[in-house]
């Protein structure tokens, strides 16, 4: 019994990169990264998803069929919904810099990142063992999450993975935890047969 977990981040949605938080449609040039991952994952293999529509469009751009998983869903950022992040630094810089820094803070009266990382170790320690190969398509901060909880990192550590769009982390549960593979794609939206390299 082994489980090989492909963890792909989804277009959009990284409070480190984006202009809004919150869920949204895939930009163009997101669903043409994403139609591009189809080349590397097989639409064969058991598949979840964050219950957003960034990630219901990701994979669909990839031919997943994926299922919903609550446990999964992104980062509560209450208040903050919908606002562009340089708004929220200027307006609130105190609160913005709690966010940034502990793992601890709601200033948005929402949910902390501690929170969410023990709802993302919650999701991987009942991976079934039988699970074989699979995917999970999530948004930035939940990979995040789920990366922070195979690692057993401090949630503080949140904050310091690079997840870039479409970057994958493969996941090999252990008898004694999780080894994490660290392999970074660079898709583009012209469609070139060598542009997706797993590192």
């Amino acid at each position: 019994m082994s489980i090989h977990l492909t963890l792909l981040c989804a277009p959009g949605g990284d409070a480190t990169v984006d202009p809004l938080l919150g869920d949204a449609h895939l930009s163009e040039h997101g669903m043409n990264m994403a139609g591009h991952a189809r080349a590397v994952l097989s639409p064969h293999q058991p598949a979840v998803r964050t219950p957003s529509i960034r990630c219901s469009e990701t994979a669909d751009a990839i031919g997943l069929v994926a299922s919903s998983e609550p446990l999964l869903r992104d980062l509560d950022v209450g208040t903050w919904q919908g606002r562009a992040v340089r708004d929220i630094a200027a307006t609130d810089p105190d609160g913005f810099s709690a966010w940034r820094t502990d793992p601890d803070a709601t200033p948005h009266d929402g949910e902390s990142v501690r929170q969410l990382c023990r709802r993302a170790a919650d999701w991987l320690s009942g991976v079934a063992p039988d699970t074989g190969r699979a995917v999970a398509i999530a948004e930035a901060a939940v990979v995040r999450a789920v990366l922070v909880g195979a690692m057993a990192v401090p949630a503080r550590g949140f904050w310091h993975l690079t997840v870039p769009p479409l970057s994958a982390f493969l996941l090999t549960r252990r008898d004694d935890g999780w080894d994490v593979r660290f392999g970074r794609r660079r898709l583009r939206s012209v469609p070139r047969p060598t542009a997706i390299s797993w590192g």
